[in-house]
């Protein structure tokens, strides 16, 4: 068992996480691609797009933005091969997709975000980035698969519209990583457990108790009013300052 607390150093941020770490996010996102295929009964072209776009999409937007060294699913031997086969062999054989049900898709929806938050904040800390940058793309790639997901369907991105917490967790999950490494010099591996812990545990949460992120929200007449009060107030007081 590894130790929980090390000693926080350039050398031992600079560490990435195990490799099993990216391959497994990989193939839980295409889980996930290839469960929206089989609901919409696309042929085997959209059950291997569709993991390919959850199982990559969102490093492929992480890599792009970071602009720091090589794009991951194009450097890694195993990556495109690992999601492929996720799509080819949940087309061949839907039936363990359709026994699964509705709840294997949510959870591997927000494992995968998870995953995904874990591994990007995690390079981004790795090449030295701020933490506001570590944050943004544990978010992107957190959400980057399923946003282009969702666009590929020509849907409005769930991310955009109120849900029960989706992005919301993955920056949860990124900041709670960030903070046991950075701040807490927790050894990795148990700062990769926390930072599941955390967005996941948010998200059950979330759906237990359907809270759910705002929508037309409109902050103005709560502070237009006061502030025409506090007008009228000064306007009688110059008036009654007047008469005396």
């Amino acid at each position: 068992m590894p130790e929980i607390f090390s000693a926080i150093n350039p050398e031992y941020v600079a560490v990435s996480l195990p490799t099993w770490v990216d391959l497994a996010s990989v193939v839980v996102g295409s889980m996930g691609g290839v469960m929206v295929a089989r609901a919409r009964h696309l042929d085997a072209v959209g059950f291997i797009g569709l993991a390919l776009i959850c199982g990559l999409g969102g490093g492929l937007i992480r890599d792009v933005m970071m602009q720091v060294g090589s794009v991951y699913m194009l450097d890694s031997p195993f990556a495109i091969p690992l999601s492929a086969a996720t799509g080819i062999l949940a087309f061949l054989f839907p039936q363990l997709l359709d026994r699964a049900g509705g709840s294997l898709l949510e959870w591997l929806d927000i494992f995968a975000v998870a995953l995904f938050a874990l591994v990007g904040c995690d390079k981004a800390l790795v090449n030295g980035f701020y933490p506001a940058s570590c944050m943004l793309m544990g978010i992107m790639t957190g959400v980057g698969g399923g946003m282009l997901r969702d666009v590929f369907l020509g849907e409005v991105p769930r991310i955009f519209k109120r849900s029960n917490l989706y992005a919301v967790c993955a920056f949860a999950g990124s900041f709670a990583y960030w903070c046991a490494v950075v701040l807490g010099s927790v050894n990795k591996l148990w700062g990769a457990a926390l930072c599941l812990v955390v967005t996941i545990g948010l998200r059950r949460w979330s759906l237990r108790y359907n809270v759910q992120t705002p929508a037309d929200v409109d902050l103005g007449p709560r502070v237009a009013a006061p502030v025409k009060r506090a007008a009228r107030y000064v306007r009688v007081s110059r008036w009654r300052s007047r008469k005396r």
